[in-house]
This record gives structure tokens, sequence and C-alpha cells, in this order.
């Protein structure tokens, strides 16, 4: 999803913004549900996020809620959000390295 949203005057503000949010949630919700390709174990998503396409900065896809309300607060009539599903592997943690009890 690549998106300005733009307020239009038929909506009042706090309705605007929460379509915008439950737009967001379904649409994470539809990318996680697709079937992953093979040898992937879960989808990623890539995030910007900016007053426009230009300045859009990466964000962490659980950022997204808190930089729509940030926009909220600064009342901002238009906001860009990019949000790109990838297929990743799950990297394995080892394990801690383990301390030498010898004195």
């Amino acid at each position: 999803m690549k998106k300005t949203f733009k307020r239009t005057a038929k909506l009042q503000y706090e309705r605007w913004i929460d379509s915008v949010k439950n737009e967001v949630r379904k649409y994470l919700k539809r990318e996680r549900k697709k079937k992953l390709p093979e040898g992937t174990d879960y989808w990623d998503f890539e995030c910007q996020y900016g007053s426009e396409q230009e300045t859009a900065k990466a964000i962490h896809v659980a950022e997204l809620i808190k930089y729509i309300d940030q926009a909220a607060a600064q009342n901002r009539e238009s906001f860009y959000l990019q949000i790109l599903a990838k297929p990743r592997i799950r990297s394995k943690q080892g394990t801690a390295p383990q301390k030498d009890s010898a004195n």
C-alpha cells in the first residue's frame, strides 16, 4: 500500500482518523493471511511515514498507529503512508555465552 491519505470535507476529523486506522489494520490483516512463499516463516512489513512521499522516513510496523495519532494531534489534513509486505525467515537466536565458573 502506497497512499497519501487526504481528508475530505464530508467527514469529521476524528472519524477520518478512525477510518485511516481501520484501513491500515485491515490491510495488515489481509496481507498476513496470504500464503507464504516456500522457505519463509512470516510476513514482515517495510513501512514509511511522512507528510509527503519524498519526505517519508522508515518506521516499524508497530509504530504505524502512533504516527497516525501524531498526525491527528498536529491536525494534519494529509499524510503519506507506505506499507510493503515482504516474506522473511526468522533468524535463530544463539544461546547466551556461558560464564566460566572456574575462579
